[in-house]
């Protein structure tokens, strides 16, 4: 398997479809494409980001090609089982599909408010009503999570799952904006951060030379 992801340092949907494949135990070679540099535009018309129309990540298996963060997780768990990805209790299980699909589709506002960026660290950032709104909501779902099916692990439904991986980079938003966050979410962003999945992509967007200036600049 080939798996194209963008700069680790800014794109979330990569860090999701990264730790995706890596929940898979399965080998795969990872191929990182610097996104918006002067290339860019023709890069992403080449053979292999073609099929995406140049979004990031995409999976390729043989002649299958896979983009979007939450495909690659379905298409990864038909492979090697639900149960890698997925809690074994049905209704557990469909919470943490409503979890993943929301963050898939929601949270606009605090996704362009915060985009993310594994390097900085902002302090006294003030948010806007509609992004303080995304992140109490995720918080709300954070807390049903835990207290009802997280008492076997750190994790949102004890053990890592693909909840973890689709709200992982809202995880690096809260650390790199300074959200002030209950205990609770405190405690489950450090057991996240403290992966060792998380660990290495940030060691690895730590030294990547590209960089995003508008990104930079976003809470300046």
């Amino acid at each position: 398997m080939k798996l194209i992801i963008g700069n680790k340092a800014y794109s979330s949907w990569s860090l999701r479809g990264w730790l995706a494949a890596k929940q898979s135990g399965l080998h795969f070679d990872e191929i990182t494409v610097p996104l918006f540099d002067q290339g860019w535009d023709e890069r992403k018309r080449e053979e292999d980001l073609a099929p995406s129309s140049g979004k990031v990540p995409i999976l390729w298996d043989g002649e299958a090609v896979i983009w979007d963060s939450l495909a690659i997780i379905d298409y990864l768990a038909d492979k090697v089982g639900r149960d890698r990805y997925w809690p074994k209790d049905d209704v557990a299980r469909g919470m943490a599909r409503s979890i993943a699909a929301e963050m898939h589709c929601g949270y606009t506002s605090l996704r362009r408010e915060c985009p993310m960026n594994t390097r900085k660290t902002f302090s006294n950032v003030t948010v806007s009503e509609d992004t303080r709104t995304d992140a109490i909501r995720i918080l709300q779902t954070w807390a049903e999570a835990r207290s009802r099916f997280g008492k076997d692990g750190p994790y949102l439904f004890g053990t890592f799952s693909a909840a973890d991986i689709m709200l992982s980079p809202v995880v690096t938003r809260f650390v790199t904006y300074g959200f002030t966050l209950p205990g609770f979410a405190q405690a489950y962003v450090e057991a996240m951060m403290a992966h060792p999945w998380m660990e290495e992509w940030y060691a690895q967007a730590a030294d990547e030379p590209w960089t995003i200036e508008r990104i930079e600049s976003a809470a300046t």
